[in-house]
Order: structure tokens, then sequence, then C-alpha cells
């Protein structure tokens, strides 16, 4: 008999037909009601076996086991589910030690245990829908773009260009460590390298997909990303998925409509197939709110605080407007602010966080930045000081979304890269999209990691990415 998944099962509510069902025991009771759960939704099945069901069958049925069960779909007679299987046959697939067994669910293991054993946390409730709603999220993204007519192009993971101008970049080389080819002035000779060049594990697929948007209009990337950023933050990974999307003739007004609209999408399309991950992540959430003081809590719930995203259009203000909020703040004044703030500073996730969370109380569009704190590529305002840069700020987490509108100059462009050091001749190729044809356009870039944060209500990003890589951790 074909497997029949339990989401469906439990979705349709039709009683009296057979059926087979495939997955992993999550308790067992009275050696007579199994919960068994095969991934597809969050809720759990129960599987009724007779009280005279085979001695060692019974004693084969433990937490984390896997078990194939023929049987009628029957309604229940119990409370908590509508539906249950009275079960003809149980075999069981794989067993399972309960002694030494790591997950055992009923503890309610925490998730810094969990991390200890990633290989077997999507096995949990929580990890279980995060993993759904990640899924949803990046569906979303790509139905987004799609259904608005653009190009899905596919940029290099190594890459001979930091597009960040940031240098934490991951080497990719063939050369032996102990012994690698040099130059008469003891450099090391990447021309005898794979590539013939010195490489990188890409930090961006920005500057590549300015090239697709001279020829298609509308491009956005979706891969990998990579940083060797010394980092053990909650924040931060070494390994993350960027979206970004790149649009020709587009303004910083158009850009940040753009961001707006994608974000409001997404979040609506997983509360629409993901509410009930939803609903039990907001209730883990808010268990857990309530283990913090009173002036530490958040003022919404998770649900509502996506709610409230969908049903209110993002503040816009300026840089400079931002720093003067910061300064007349009741929380600078105070001295609560670990970090300054004036003019020319590259605001901390305090001083974000603040805005979005105290003051505005919803989400910020930062436009206006100081060009000496943006990258080299971000068109130049008339002030001479700042750029066409915005940052979506968002509650909890602080920057989602970084872009701008992208200096399409020559002249500007080339005179800002010999201000910052960058090789203007190892990057013809980025300035023929300004010589040959180039037009106004922008584009942003979107942390995956960070957006599937904000909706699942977690607070570290190692906990919604399956194998966290970060300093000193590269397991599986």
């Amino acid at each position: 008999m074909q497997r029949t998944k339990i989401k469906e099962i439990l979705q349709n509510d039709k009683c009296d037909y057979q059926v087979n069902v495939k997955g992993w025991v999550r308790s067992f009771r009275n050696n007579q009601f199994i919960a068994l759960n095969d991934g597809s939704c969050i809720g759990n099945l129960q599987i009724v076996i007779g009280l005279d069901a085979d001695e060692q069958l019974i004693k084969g049925i433990n937490n984390g086991a896997s078990i194939s069960v023929d049987g009628m779909v029957i309604a229940s007679q119990g409370k908590g589910q509508k539906v249950e299987i009275k079960a003809d046959s149980v075999t069981i697939l794989g067993e399972c030690d309960p002694e030494k067994f790591p997950l055992q669910l009923k503890n309610r293991p925490s998730l810094e245990y969990l991390r200890e054993i990633a290989h077997l946390r999507f096995r949990t409730n929580t990890f279980g829908a995060v993993f759904r709603v990640r899924h949803t999220l990046a569906y979303a993204i790509h139905k987004f773009f799609n259904d608005r007519g653009f190009v899905y192009l596919h940029t290099p993971i190594v890459t001979a260009s930091d597009a960040e101008g940031a240098g934490e970049m991951f080497k990719v080389s063939t050369l032996p460590f102990d012994n690698p080819p040099r130059n008469e002035d003891g450099t090391i000779n990447f021309k005898e390298d794979f590539f013939g060049r010195a490489t990188n594990l890409t930090v961006s697929g920005q500057l590549e997909a300015e090239l697709g948007a001279m020829a298609f209009s509308e491009v956005y990337t979706f891969g990998p990303t990579f940083r060797a950023e010394n980092s053990n933050t909650a924040r931060h990974l070494a390994e993350f998925w960027m979206i970004e999307p790149e649009v020709a003739f587009n303004d910083i007004y158009d850009n940040m409509d753009l961001a707006e609209d994608l974000l409001k999408f997404v979040i609506s399309y997983a509360l629409e197939h993901n509410r009930e991950d939803l609903d039990f992540l907001a209730t883990r959430l808010a268990d857990e709110e309530k283990q913090k003081p009173m002036n530490e809590r958040s003022e919404l719930g998770l649900i509502e605080k996506l709610e409230f995203v969908l049903n209110n259009k993002f503040e816009r203000i300026t840089y400079t407007e931002a720093i003067d909020i910061l300064i007349d703040s009741p929380a600078y004044k105070k001295k609560k602010f670990q970090y300054d703030v004036k003019w020319g500073i590259d605001m901390q996730s305090e001083h974000e966080r603040y805005l979005v969370e105290k003051h505005f109380k919803k989400p910020v569009i930062v436009t206006g930045y100081p060009k000496e704190i943006k990258a080299f590529y971000m068109r130049q305002n008339d002030d001479g000081k700042t750029v066409a840069a915005m940052d979506i700020l968002a509650p909890g987490i602080g920057e989602i979304v970084g872009g701008s509108q992208r200096e399409e100059r020559l002249d500007k462009l080339t005179q800002r890269m010999e201000e910052m050091h960058i090789p203007t001749e190892e990057m013809y190729w980025y300035l023929d999209t300004r010589r040959f044809g180039g037009v106004p356009h922008a584009g942003f870039g979107l942390g995956f990691e960070r957006m599937v944060l904000f909706v699942t209500g977690m607070t570290n990003i190692r906990d919604v990415i399956p194998f966290p890589r970060t300093p000193k951790n590269a397991e599986f």
C-alpha cells in the first residue's frame, strides 16, 4: 500500500479508510497508544495497537524508533485529535535504544544542548517548525520574483573580487600550505594556483548580478555567501544565504518599495501556509518571555508582530534624522547605549533596535548614509557627504536588508574606487557596465537567516540554518 502523509490524514478529517503511514515514534503510552510524526506537519498522529500485540514488538516501540503502520482511519475516542489509526499491523523499520538516544523529548531539551546534537534536532517540534517555515520563506521569495518577471541568476561562489571591500574572505587554493610557490619578493605565486590567480569564497553576488541587470533589466540571486569574520555573536555566521535583486532603471525610492513589498509578501505567505507552525513557535516564544523581567518583555507576540509589519507602512527617515533621534533619546541621555552616537558612526544593533522598537515601534528604512562607512559602488548624493544607501531595520534583530542605488556615472565610480584603493584594472568588467549603455539601477541584499529569525521568533541565528558554520565549528 502506498504511504499517506500524516499531514494529509489530519487535514481531511475523513474516516473509515485503509492507509499506510510511516514515521518516528514520539511517545508510546500504556503499551497501546503511539504518537507518530513523519515531519510533514507539527502534529502527531495517534496509532492504537491491540492489547494482544506481540511482546517483542512492544519492546521495540521506543521514542525515536521508525515504524510502518497499516490500519484503518477512525474517529478518535480521546481528546486532542479528530482521527486516529486503529492498527492492523506495525513493522519496526529502525530500532532506537532508549538508553543511548540523546533526544528525550519529554524533557524539553535546551536550544544550547540541541546545537550539540544538531544532526538530531530536526526531530523536535521547535526545529521541525523552524525548518518548515524556512522552506516556505525560500519558496515565497522565488515566487515573488518569478511572478514579477525577474530572472534568477546563479552568481559564482568562487570569485576574485571582494564586493564589500572588508577583506574578511575565505581563500580558495590548491597550493600546498606548507610549501607554496613564491615570487622573487617572497609573496605567494598564485599564477601556479588552480585558477591562476588569488580567489576567495564570495561575500556577495551583487557585482555579477549588476551585469545581468544590464541585459535582463530585473534579476535576483539566492545563494550561499561566506565571511571569515571571527564573531561568535547570535547574529553572525561564516556561511549564510543571501537574496540580492538588481534592477535596471530603479532609483533608491523604487528600491525601498521593492524591498518593503518583498518582506510583506513572504511574511504573508508564511502566515497563510505555516500557521500551525507559527502558532506553535508563538506559544514557545510567549513562554520564554514570561521568564524575563517585565521591562525586557516584548510588547507584541510573534503573530502580532508579523501582522503589525503587514499592516503598517515602513517608516522612512534619513541617517541624519536617525542620529538626531538617538542623541535626543532618553536612552542616550541616561548613557544606556554601550556605543557612542554621533554623525558618521556605523550604527550598532542597539541603535537600530531603539529606533524600531522604542521610537517608531515599526520597521524603519534609513537612507542617506555617510559615504565613508559605505561601499564604493553606492551612488554619491549631491551633498558630497552621503550616498543613496538604504537599510531596513526590523524589530528584534536590527538590520535585515541593506541596499543602495548604484553609482552609474563612470567618472564618479572610478574616482571613488581610486579613493578606496580598489584596482580599476582588475574590475574592468564592472566598469564596462558603465561604459557601454549604463543606466541608473539599484538593488539590495536580504540576509535569509535574519529573515527566518524574524519570522520564527528565534533569537540565535545558529538555530535557523540546518548546519551552522561558525568559528571553530564546521561539523557534518
